[in-house]
């Protein structure tokens, strides 16, 4: 179970990227976060694995508070954090294999990894993954030869082949058309439920977060102003999540093919024209 409490991050220049945010993932739920861009919705990600140090407030993963720990110790608490990078965050040079074996650098020797050396449960493992993802019969081949969605596949499969207790998934469909924004997400949300781990999606698109999210959190401008199921988002709460407390502000609402709601809702959205 991931606890964030009372969550901020200033910057040096005095930016305020969150302001207290508060959120509990657990079980095999998936959870959307959605907001305009410059919401803190990265920032929140990248707190959660410190990639990003925050300013104040709690992460405990399953009892574990992870801002204070430091070194060694925050090494191997990040072996129970899979990351999925908006950018996949490949080794372009390397095969899908190759690739997908980092996942288990946390657990192996320092000469192992440098010798890319893996036990043989853990090569057998990786294959089970690449069929599970689509990716069986790729694992020769250079991550440079593969399409998008193809990269993004090879990154989800090197987060589970951690066999971590949460996914946390940054922008996984920005740069992909409508159709592989579907697979992927349905591939994330189908691990999620077949390996009973939480995952966390920050994610541009409102519709997809609908159509695949068990709960949706709402970020704006540093600050959690929606919580609920996809049915509770109605036209009032993404008015609250991408125009704030502004009222004369037209609200933008992102969707999957790559066009933006204006003056109005997206139809696909509950209440929406």
């Amino acid at each position: 179970m991931l606890e964030v409490e009372n969550l901020r991050k200033t910057y040096a220049t005095g930016d305020e990227a969150l302001k207290g945010v508060s959120l509990s993932v657990e079980g095999n739920e998936t959870v959307a976060m959605i907001g305009p861009s410059g919401a803190g919705k990265s920032t929140f990600i990248r707190c959660i694995n410190r990639l990003t140090d925050p300013t104040d407030g709690k992460i405990r993963l399953d009892g574990t508070e992870l801002t204070a720990l430091e070194g060694d110790e925050l090494r191997s608490v990040r072996r129970d954090i899979g990351m999925i990078f908006q950018e996949y965050n490949l080794v372009e040079r390397l095969t899908v294999m190759e690739n997908v074996l980092t996942g288990r650098l946390g657990y192996v020797s320092n000469w192992q990894a440098f010798r890319r050396q893996f036990p043989a449960d853990d090569v057998e493992r990786a294959y089970e993954i690449l069929d599970r993802v689509g990716l069986g019969g790729m694992e020769n081949k250079r991550v440079d030869e593969l399409s998008g969605g193809q990269r993004q596949r090879v990154g989800i499969a090197r987060a589970v082949i951690q066999q971590p207790k949460i996914l946390l998934v940054d922008e996984p469909t920005s740069s992909l058309d409508p159709e592989t924004s579907e697979t992927v997400m349905t591939l994330l949300t189908d691990i999620a439920a077949d390996r009973g781990i939480p995952v966390l999606i920050n994610i541009h698109e409102v519709d997809l977060a609908l159509n695949h999210a068990d709960r949706v959190v709402g970020l704006h401008d540093g600050e959690l102003v929606f919580e609920g199921t996809p049915a509770d988002l109605d036209e009032s709460g993404l008015d609250t999540v991408y125009r704030g407390a502004d009222p004369d502000e037209t609200p933008q609402v992102p969707r999957s093919d790559g066009d933006t709601a204006r003056d109005g809702l997206d139809p696909s959205v509950p209440g929406g024209t």
